[in-house]
């Protein structure tokens, strides 16, 4: 039965964030909002809260106005949801900036900065009998057999 719950809360969550982005990007005409990436939705299993998460590309300033820009606009929000969802009730929508983005980009610039962003992914780890398997696969793609013996 948990799985049946968590999979129509997926689909709500993903129907939420579906109404929103378009919103966002056709609906608002609001000039303080910026680029706005919707990262994720999380709504109470009673459907009454919906918790939005957001991340904003811009200064200081210009994430914080279009935080506030959202949060003025969560009543147009909520009445397309009511509009568009066939609910029992419509969640109320709060606005959280996510800052894994931030987090993200950060880490970047580090590993960029040290120069560890320019080497090459890490191998997978492989046996000695990876090893003599591709060894073998190779020598049977150049016409000699398989390698018979150890270490040679």
């Amino acid at each position: 039965m948990r799985d049946v719950t968590s999979y129509r809360m997926r689909r709500v969550n993903e129907a939420i964030k579906e109404i929103i982005g378009t919103a966002i990007t056709q609906d608002l005409k609001d000039p303080r909002i910026g680029f706005v990436t919707l990262t994720g939705v999380d709504t109470s299993s009673d459907l009454t809260h919906a918790r939005v998460f957001v991340s904003v590309y811009g200064k200081k300033a210009e994430k914080e106005e279009t935080m506030e820009a959202l949060r003025h606009s969560r009543p147009f929000l909520q009445r397309l949801i009511a509009d568009e969802l066939k609910m029992k009730r419509t969640p109320t929508l709060d606005f959280i900036y996510d800052e894994s983005v931030d987090q993200g980009m950060r880490i970047q610039a580090i590993l960029k900065s040290t120069g560890a962003a320019d080497l090459p992914p890490a191998e997978e780890d492989t046996t000695e009998e990876d090893h003599r398997a591709q060894d073998d696969a190779d020598a049977d793609a150049a016409g000699q057999g398989p390698r018979v013996g150890g270490d040679e």
